[in-house]
C-alpha cells in the first residue's frame, strides 16, 4: 500500500512514511494510492471483535509495515477505547435511527478511538529509524486532549498543541492543561480554530523546523488519525442489522465524515452520509449552494466543531474530481489567496453524490437535547444534538445511525440550560478540577507561535 498527495505528488509514500510526515511535501493531504479490495469478508469481520476488525484493516492499509505487534498492539488500545462493557455501543432509540456512542474512551471524546492507535503506530515508526518527532496539532477541544493523553510520556515524540483560547470548553481546557508531562506543550492562541489550524500547517512547512527533525501533525490531517476511525462504520452498520444504514456525523474538520465514506469505498455496508454542522456552516453553503467562502468562525455550543475551513474537505474535492491533483490544488490555492471559491455544476454535483450536509441552529440543538430526554431518556451533549437533529428530520428516508462523539458533561453549561439540571459527572472530569493548569496563552501571530514552538523542541 503506498500513499500519494492531493495536490500531485506521487512519491509515494509507505504508511509510515505519511504517517510521520503528516502533510504531504508539497502541502496536500496523503490518500492511498488506490483504495484497497479486502482479502477478507469484510461484513463478517466487522461482525466480529472490534480488535480484529481493526488489525485487519489496518494490514489492508498498509499499516503491517511497522510490524505485527505493532499493528495488533494498536487495535487492542482502539478497541478498549471504543467498547462499552465489552459490546459496540450503539443504542436504538426507535424505529429506523440509532445512537452510536463514542465517548468511551479515556477523554470522553470519539477522538480518542483514532489518537489511542496513533501513539503506538507513531512510536513503532519512530523506533524503526531511530529518530524523534514533533507533532504539532490544532484543536477545537476534543483533538488536543485526546492527543494529550495519547501521547503524554513518549520518550520519542514531543507534542504541541494548539487551541483558541476561550473558545474549549472548561473541561476540554482542564483536560489538556492538567496532564503534567515534559514532552507536551499546550499554547493558547488568541483567535479561533482556524487560526490554529493555519499556524499548524505553516509550521509543517517551515523549513527551520525541518532542519531541526521530523513534525508533523496528529489532527485528521493525518491520514492515520482519520484511518483509525474506519472500523466503528463497519462495526456499528453490523450491530444495527440493518441493510445499508445511512450515518449522520457531526462535522467540523469533516474527518471522521471522511473516515464512514472510506469504509463506503472499501465495501463497507454503509448507506448515504450526512454531514450535520452548526452554525459554522462554510461546508454546508459550500456543497448546497456551490460557494466555498472563509469565514471567521463564531462560537457555539458545539465548539468542537466551530470550523470554517475543514481541512479534510480537500479528500472530498479531490475523490469527486476525479483524484484530478492539478484541479484540487487549483482550487485550494484559489480559496487561500481570495477567501472563496465557486465549485462548478459538475463537482458540486459530484461531492452531493458522495456526501450532503445541512445546518442546525443552536435553539435546534437546545430543543433537540430536550427531546433525548423526554422522549428517550437520553442525555445528549450539544455536537450529539446536532447529529440527532440532522437524522430526524431525514430518518424517513431509512435506518439512521446518527454518531454521539461527546459525553454530556463536558459542556455542562449548554446541557444544564437545556435541561435544567446538570449532566452526571463522571470520576474522570470530577478528579480534574482543582488541579494546577499548564499553559502558554500568544497572540495570533505565526512569528509567536514558530518561537513558542522552536524553544520547545531545542
Amino acid at each position: 500500500m503506498n500513499y500519494i498527495g492531493t495536490r500531485g505528488f506521487t512519491g509515494p509514500k509507505s504508511f509510515a512514511g505519511a504517517l510521520l510526515d503528516g502533510l504531504a511535501p508539497d502541502g496536500g493531504l496523503y490518500v492511498p494510492a488506490a483504495y484497497p479490495t479486502p482479502d477478507f469478508d469484510l461484513n463478517a469481520a466487522a461482525a466480529g471483535p472490534y480488535a480484529d476488525l481493526t488489525e485487519k484493516l489496518l494490514n489492508l492499509f498498509g499499516v503491517d509495515v511497522l510490524g505485527v505487534a505493532a499493528v495488533r498492539a494498536a487495535a487492542e488500545r482502539t478497541s478498549a477505547a471504543f467498547l462499552r462493557d465489552g459490546e459496540t455501543p450503539l443504542t436504538q432509540l426507535e424505529d429506523n435511527l440509532w445512537l452510536l456512542e463514542l465517548y468511551h474512551g479515556p477523554t470522553l471524546a470519539f477522538k480518542d478511538m483514532a489518537m489511542q492507535m496513533m501513539a503506538p503506530l507513531t512510536d513503532a515508526a519512530l523506533a524503526q529509524t531511530g529518530e524523534h518527532l514533533t507533532l504539532v496539532t490544532a484543536t477545537s477541544g476534543d483533538t488536543g486532549a485526546a492527543a494529550v493523553r495519547a501521547f503524554a510520556g513518549s520518550a520519542r515524540v514531543k507534542l504541541v498543541v494548539f487551541h483558541p483560547l476561550g473558545r474549549v470548553s472548561p473541561v476540554q481546557r482542564l483536560q489538556m492543561t492538567t496532564v503534567e508531562a515534559d514532552n507536551v506543550l499546550n499554547i493558547g492562541v488568541e483567535g479561533d480554530f482556524d487560526d490554529c489550524q493555519r499556524i499548524v500547517k505553516a509550521l509543517l512547512g517551515d523549513e527551520s523546523l525541518k532542519a531541526r527533525g521530523l513534525i508533523s501533525s496528529v489532527n485528521s490531517i493525518n491520514w492515520g488519525r482519520l484511518l483509525g476511525q474506519v472500523p466503528y462504520y463497519l462495526a456499528a452498520s453490523a450491530a444495527s442489522g440493518a441493510e445499508r444504514p445511512n450515518f449522520v456525523v457531526p462535522t467540523g474538520n469533516f474527518g471522521d465524515a471522511f473516515a464512514g465514506w472510506v469504509a463506503r469505498k472499501i465495501g463497507g455496508n454503509v448507506g448515504h452520509l450526512h454531514a450535520a454542522v452548526n452554525r459554522n456552516d462554510a461546508l454546508s453553503q459550500a456543497l448546497n449552494d456551490g460557494k466555498y467562502i472563509r469565514r471567521q468562525a463564531v462560537e457555539s455550543a458545539s465548539v468542537s466543531m466551530d470550523v470554517q475551513a475543514p481541512s479534510n474537505f480537500e479528500r472530498l474535492i479531490f475523490e469527486a474530481a476525479g483524484r484530478s491533483a492539478a484541479g484540487t490544488r487549483g482550487f485550494f490555492e484559489t480559496f487561500a489567496a481570495r477567501g472563496e471559491v465557486r465549485l462548478s455544476s459538475e463537482l458540486q454535483g459530484a461531492c452531493l453524490k458522495e456526501v450532503t450536509a445541512s445546518t442546525i441552529s443552536e435553539a435546534e440543538t437546545a430543543a433537540t437535547i430536550q427531546h433525548a430526554w423526554k422522549t428517550w431518556n437520553k442525555v445528549i451533549c450539544p455536537h450529539t444534538a446536532v447529529s440527532v437533529a440532522a437524522a430526524l428530520k431525514r430518518k424517513g428516508s431509512g435506518p439512521h445511525i446518527a454518531l454521539a462523539t461527546a459525553h454530556p458533561a463536558k459542556f455542562p453549561h449548554f446541557v444544564a440550560g437545556a435541561l435544567g439540571f446538570q449532566p452526571e459527572v463522571p470520576e474522570a472530569i470530577a478528579r480534574l478540577h482543582g488541579l494546577k493548569e499548564t499553559i502558554t496563552a500568544i497572540p495570533n501571530d505565526q512569528a509567536e507561535a514558530l518561537k513558542a514552538v522552536t524553544a520547545f523542541t531545542a
